[in-house]
């Protein structure tokens, strides 16, 4: 076979912030590199940035974190498929220890189960440190595949995935059951900051975001999202920091919810399936820049195993909550949102 060559693909690169964060994976103020092609990007999420600042900054809370991969089992029928699921499960101690000699890092939380007539689903979810993981719980899956069929001859092999998971595709599990980082970005945004920065009010946000992205996604058929651009966001700083670009499809199923309290605006996203590590494929190999980047947010520091990523999660949530803010500000004012486009994509 002919050599292949890598070669390192530039992509357009700016520094977002200062973005002061706050909450239980990071307490920092950080500038936050976006690779994007899509050059107004930037001015927006700079702007929702600095509306951050002069509130505070943004709250990130994390609440769950696992990667998953389900595996699936033929047996003869439902019945066969069924008395071997509640011995799998019973012997779910000797599961995590397969789980857990597979790697220094992979840890067995959860295992969740499907028949479909006499196909049996698992889904593993593991704990998978500074690592996204899907490598990691794939060999951990594969383990436990092997150990399965050991134990239970009645039962075959179907497949190491079996998309129970669910991997790079819009599904409801995911957000259910949860894979990846689970993290909310709240800010609470005073009426005259609404007024003078993004020259809106608290109450047209509000409304825009049920008829938009709620209402709206709704009569499109949108699985568990509500929100106008997460996707933008997420792919500029996955690319800057070497992350799975695919991985924004499950990524961008989130939710923006809002509420005026008082005279002021209470903004949030929901991220349920933000999948992202701090070391892995994307990472190192040569990409000089990846690694600048990771450095320079903090991320590459000596940490306990998952803190590293767990910060790389929440700087992530902060930034699409700095992009979605200011879009939805602009598209609350008539032809806003094109001429910015015209006059930033023109001029680049």
């Amino acid at each position: 076979m002919p050599r292949r060559e890598t070669h390192i693909t530039p992509i357009p690169t700016q520094w977002i912030g200062p973005l002061t964060i706050r909450g239980n994976a990071v307490n920092d103020t950080v500038r936050v590199p976006l690779a994007t092609y899509e050059t107004p990007l930037w001015p927006s999420t700079a702007r929702g940035a600095k509306v951050a600042e002069h509130c505070g900054g943004v709250r990130c809370t994390l609440i769950d974190d696992r990667m998953a991969r389900s595996i699936l089992l033929e047996a003869p029928d439902a019945a066969t498929a069924y008395t071997a699921l509640q011995q799998i499960l019973a012997a779910r101690d000797e599961l995590a220890a397969v789980v857990a000699g597979t790697g220094r890092f992979a840890r067995l939380l959860d295992l969740h189960h499907q028949i479909v007539g006499n196909l049996l689903y698992l889904r593993l979810e593991c704990a998978t440190g500074d690592a996204s993981g899907h490598n990691m719980v794939t060999k951990a899956a594969d383990a436990v595949l092997s150990h399965i069929l050991a134990v239970h001859p009645e039962l075959a092999y179907g497949s190491i995935s079996a998309n129970y998971c669910t991997d790079k595709k819009a599904s409801a599990v995911n957000g259910i059951l949860g894979r990846g980082k689970n993290i909310i970005a709240e800010i609470t945004i005073p009426r005259r900051l609404c007024e003078r920065m993004l020259r809106t009010t608290p109450e047209k946000i509000c409304a825009l975001n049920l008829r938009k992205n709620h209402i709206g996604g709704a009569l499109a058929g949108s699985i568990r999202s509500a929100n106008a651009h997460f996707a933008n966001i997420l792919l500029a700083f996955y690319l800057a920091t070497g992350q799975d670009a695919a991985n924004i499809i499950e990524g961008s199923q989130g939710i923006v919810h809002t509420e005026t309290r008082g005279d002021d605006l209470y903004f949030s996203c929901t991220l349920p399936n933000l999948i992202i590590g701090s070391v892995g494929n994307g990472k190192g190999g040569g990409n000089d820049a990846v690694e600048a980047h990771l450095h320079a947010l903090g991320c590459r520091e000596d940490r306990p195993a998952g803190e590293n990523a767990r910060r790389l999660a929440a700087i992530c949530a902060a930034t699409v909550l700095c992009g979605e803010l200011s879009l939805l500000a602009a598209q609350t004012n008539p032809g806003e949102l094109m001429r910015a486009h015209l006059a930033l994509e023109r001029r680049a």
